[in-house]
């Protein structure tokens, strides 16, 4: 009986041992994901906008993280950092004027280039289903359009 116990004993430390030698699940839970998204911009003026966003906060709050980028050379690029594995969809403004904010005419149409992860341009605003991506144990890269 004492050898029985001794055995599962061993077996079960070396589970334990060998779990924490995955460095891949530990760095993930610790350091999060990281998402890298491109756009090519058609004009240097002003910066780009990107809002990280969660089905709760989508088109409605803030985003979970929110990143500014210059362009250079006709491109825009920023990294979200720490992001755990979950659903997510991303929006980002060419901020032509550095208002902060899409601006609009009178008839409510915007007068400035945005996009939307998986490039979704619509008739109206974008919709959570056509604009969200799973985040799991890799990085990504996306590359949007305006």
């Amino acid at each position: 009986m004492k050898t029985i116990l001794i055995t599962i004993t061993l077996a079960l430390t070396s589970l334990f041992i060998n779990a924490q030698d995955d460095p891949g699940t530990d760095t993930v839970a610790m350091e999060g994901i990281s998402i890298t998204v491109n756009v090519p911009v058609s004009g240097d003026k002003g910066n780009v906008i990107f809002g990280l966003f969660t089905e709760e906060n989508f088109m409605t709050g803030a985003p979970v993280q929110g990143l500014e980028s210059e362009i250079v050379d006709g491109k825009a690029s920023v990294t979200f950092t720490n992001v755990t594995p979950g659903t997510y969809a991303v929006t980002l403004l060419h901020d032509t004027n550095g208002n902060k904010r899409m601006d609009y005419d009178a008839n409510g149409m915007p007068l400035e280039m945005y996009g939307v992860s998986n490039n979704i341009m619509s008739m109206g605003p974008p919709l959570w289903s056509d604009a969200k991506f799973e985040v799991e144990n890799e990085p990504l890269t996306l590359d949007i359009i305006m």
